[in-house]
């Protein structure tokens, strides 16, 4: 056993439905405005211009329904609901026909956002990390193997304290899992552990302490937290 001078952090994982056993998580990969309307919502130009990408660190995951706490720093916290594609099988260079199969198992996530810092960031051409990166800013529901469900489509909607606000179909997706999944392995070589968020659909918008997320993506299933 390696002799570390500090204790190891703790594995990050994502509970699989109907089963004990649970998922290692070693990266968060996030697609930035993967969706028409909310691109232009965002005001961009909703092209296929190439994806581009941020992160958020794997402890950034919260699972079970769990309560998220409101972070600090911020007057504007905003939901961004999203399928979530873990892969299974790394690779570099994978192409868009081979892509689905290195792909484990597919998830609800919340792409939860410091609104207000991550605007400052874009006026100033700083990184968004702090906007997007924060601690427990990734709620996520549980997990189902990939054979179980097909992405190319499925209705994906968000509520906040049983109000719709976000409701779209991932065949509305700029650009599918299979494309996202090979554009970011020419990018970055993909390994076992890596999730993807795949962007959010329009509607995003602000909660406070007391609001109840309720997310799904039909065929998947769901993620809940409360703001705290």
């Amino acid at each position: 056993m390696p002799d570390y001078v500090i204790a190891p952090p703790a594995v990050s994982a994502v509970p699989i439905k109907g089963s004990t056993q649970l998922f290692p998580v070693r990266r968060i990969f996030c697609v930035g405005r993967n969706y028409a309307e909310h691109a232009i919502e965002m005001g961009s130009d909703p092209t296929r211009e190439p994806p581009f990408y941020f992160t958020k660190p794997a402890d950034a995951l919260v699972t079970g329904g769990a309560d998220m706490p409101y972070p600090p720093a911020s007057k504007s916290l905003h939901h961004e609901m999203e399928l979530v594609v873990a892969i299974g099988t790394g690779g570099a260079n994978i192409s868009v026909e081979d892509a689905l199969k290195h792909v484990w198992g597919y998830c609800c996530g919340l792409d939860m956002t410091r609104r207000d810092l991550q605007n400052e960031a874009k006026k100033t051409g700083r990184p968004w990390d702090m906007g997007k990166g924060f601690d427990r800013s990734a709620p996520m529901g549980d997990l189902i193997p990939a054979a179980s469900f097909d992405p190319s489509k499925g209705k994906i909607e968000l509520k906040v304290n049983g109000k719709v606000t976000q409701v779209s179909d991932l065949a509305k997706l700029i650009w599918s899992v299979p494309e996202v999944i090979s554009n970011l392995s020419h990018l970055v070589t993909l390994a076992p552990g890596d999730l993807i968020m795949t962007g959010t659909p329009e509607g995003v918008a602000a909660v406070v302490k007391g609001d109840v997320l309720e997310g799904m993506v039909e065929g998947v299933g769901e993620v809940r937290t409360r703001i705290v």
